[in-house]
């Protein structure tokens, strides 16, 4: 099996099987749960989260203020410690989220928002106004936070910090991710 010469991951399409699924990263009670459409083939074939080097999610929640230093890949779990959780909508990978049907996006939400109740975060972060409006059945989602509530859960949209999304610099990811992080210090007087 052909590998990546960097980070020793097969190389996609170098096997005809199903990459494995990404774990989530929960623990009950979390200030928020951060939920992406679904893993990308990378991050599946590391079983890690935001594994690719183009993915701005563990440089955005450092910047905002959810961790106190950048975190890498490889130390996923210890955004627990930051009252912070990493969850899919679909747990399915693909190279990229548009491979996914809005229709199967959908036949998730039962499963999520079971999961979203046992963990009761106080806050679900969709990371893209696409996986929200399929799990929610949205047709109008704006930026933010929601009038309606996800399983408990106040939810919040945020842009998608994917590589792939270049509809957002950087700049604008952190002041995104800042506000929820504001929301949060405000509600949780232990944060």
């Amino acid at each position: 099996m052909k590998r990546n010469a960097r980070t020793g991951l097969p190389l996609e399409g170098a096997t005809s099987e199903a990459p494995p699924g990404v774990p989530d990263i929960l623990a009950p009670r979390l200030a928020v749960v951060f939920c992406g459409i679904n893993p990308a083939t990378t991050s599946a074939l590391a079983g890690i989260p935001f594994v690719h080097s183009t993915n701005r999610f563990w440089h955005v929640l450092y910047r905002a203020g959810f961790t106190p230093e950048q975190l890498q890949p490889e130390d996923a779990r210890s955004i627990l410690r930051c009252r912070c959780g990493i969850t899919a909508a679909v747990a399915r990978a693909t190279p990229k989220a548009a491979d996914l049907t809005r229709e199967e996006i959908r036949a998730a939400s039962a499963s999520l928002k079971r999961k979203i109740r046992n963990y009761s975060p106080q806050v679900i972060a969709f990371l893209g106004k696409a996986a929200f409006a399929a799990i929610a059945d949205a047709s109008n989602v704006t930026w933010g936070r929601q009038s309606d509530r996800f399983s408990g859960a106040v939810s919040w949209v945020l842009p998608n910090p994917s590589g792939r999304n270049r509809a957002f610099r950087t700049e604008d990811l952190v002041q995104a991710y800042s506000e929820l992080r504001e929301y949060l210090a405000r509600r949780l007087k232990s944060w």
